[in-house]
């Protein structure tokens, strides 16, 4: 049955920004999504990856404790208590999100997969939907390398890593990017010996090299990690799966009783088959947009993780609002990027905004540093942060902040003035020139900026 709309929007993370404005300016809307409803961040992603980490980050809080004169000890993990608190919470919401697009008025929920047969036309289970304006919000899904012998046994991505209902004794993990790192933090404090085969020098390459190497030696301490090791093979092994892999020359196994694959995502548009509407891709399948979110084919526009230009649920949430906008006001605005952070939930955590040293050396671009070692400072010492430091990057002449690089306690917290400092263009006298309370840890963030030799 065919049947017509005014908005057609795909994917109901996102994308439910947009079908929300869509409907409340009248419009009729169909919004599809297979679901769960609430995208990846709320059921596969940032939500619940979160929500298990605080539990690793109390467990570290304790292992700890010893320094400050506090002698504890765990007795027990719950881990059902741990993951279906998870569970509870990101079921419950996801439900209430798909009820509340189910109840309103404008809009149609299809809970199916999209596939697209024509430029306008959306096939949906029996139905053909067309409409002139259509969303691609459908995001990416965990990539799956082409490694021999890995279709022969049973092994997890990031999806089913957070709903496991057994803790695994050993874990090895295939990759080294922040999804690797936050998980094995998590499994990992919580008594999972973790061995993580990682392909580069070292783990988080796309951080700040400095960050990036600081952090793996950080990490080196609490994991078994063997770092420019190409994974050759995978077998079973009796009761666990051993990993073959290569350094040099040299071939070595490691066998643990789950297999984890953390080596990257690929995006939805092979699933959507976006080619049968025209519609571009660049990589992997990213699909191809403008400065507004519109691809090559009028009125049909692409947010989230499926652009390829941030994967960040904040950056998505950007694009849908600016995407929203340019599809149904008169004027056009582009999507302003700029200042856009992320963060690694990890222990040490990392925070980040604007450029790497590497990226400034690779544009050619004039900078100067400042560096703060977290222990320096009075609240850093006091919580015995003894690897954590600031490190900034600015413009020698303009005093502008390029960039600004957090490893350590709360850097996904600390990062956010610098954040604030670089959207609305304060540049460095910016951080400088503003009280920080003593002896707080933004101190450190102040002196790394006072730090810099102009």
């Amino acid at each position: 049955m065919e049947k017509r709309f005014d908005v057609i929007v795909i994917g109901a993370g996102s994308g439910l920004l947009i079908s929300s404005e869509a409907a409340s300016r009248g419009l009729k809307v169909a919004v599809i999504d297979h679901g769960p409803f609430g995208g990846t961040c709320l059921n596969r992603g940032c939500i619940p990856s979160k929500m298990l980490i605080h539990s690793a980050d109390v467990m570290d809080c304790i292992k700890r404790a010893e320094l400050f004169g506090i002698k504890a000890k765990v007795t027990g993990i719950d881990w059902s208590h741990i993951v279906n608190r998870v569970n509870r919470t990101v079921d419950t919401e996801a439900r209430e999100i798909e009820k509340g697009n189910r109840s309103a008025k404008k809009i149609t929920v299809y809970k199916e997969t999209a596939k697209f047969i024509a430029s306008k036309t959306v096939q949906v289970g029996k139905d053909t939907l067309t409409a002139d304006r259509i969303f691609i919000c459908a995001g990416t899904r965990p990539s799956t390398p082409p490694i021999p012998g890995l279709d022969k046994v049973k092994y997890i991505t990031s999806d089913e890593a957070l709903r496991l209902p057994k803790q695994p004794k050993s874990m090895v993990v295939i990759g080294g990017g922040y999804i690797a790192a936050e998980l094995a933090h998590f499994f990992g404090s919580l008594g999972t010996r973790i061995t993580i085969l990682q392909r580069s020098g070292w783990l988080l390459t796309n951080e700040d090299t400095e960050v990036g190497q600081a952090f793996t030696k950080v990490f080196a301490r609490k994991h078994n990690i063997v770092l420019n090791a190409n994974t050759t093979r995978v077998f079973q092994k009796g009761k666990e799966i051993a990993v073959e892999y290569a350094v040099g020359k040299q071939k070595k196994v490691v066998s643990g009783e789950q297999l984890m694959v953390a080596t990257g995502r690929v995006p939805n548009s092979d699933i959507l088959d976006v080619a049968k509407a025209g519609v571009k891709t660049f990589g992997p399948g990213f699909v191809k947009t403008d400065e507004f979110m519109e691809t090559n084919v009028p009125a049909i526009w692409a947010i989230g993780d499926i652009a390829g230009v941030y994967l960040f649920k904040h950056s998505a949430n950007l694009e849908a609002e600016y995407a929203a906008h340019n599809a149904f006001s008169a004027s056009k605005v582009p999507v302003p990027y700029d200042a856009m952070p992320h963060a690694v939930f990890s222990s040490p955590q990392i925070g980040s905004v604007g450029l790497t040293e590497d990226q400034l050396k690779e544009k050619k671009m004039p900078y100067v540093v400042g560096r703060y070692k977290y222990h320096n400072a009075a609240y850093g010492h006091s919580i015995e942060d003894k690897d954590g430091f600031v490190k900034v990057l600015a413009d020698p002449k303009t005093r502008a902040i390029l960039g600004c690089h957090i490893m350590g306690t709360e850097a996904a917290t600390l990062i956010h003035e610098v954040i604030v400092a670089m959207k609305h263009k304060l540049g460095v006298d910016g951080i400088l020139n503003t009280v920080h309370v003593h002896p707080a840890l933004p101190e450190v963030v102040q002196r790394a900026f006072a730090s810099i030799e102009f």
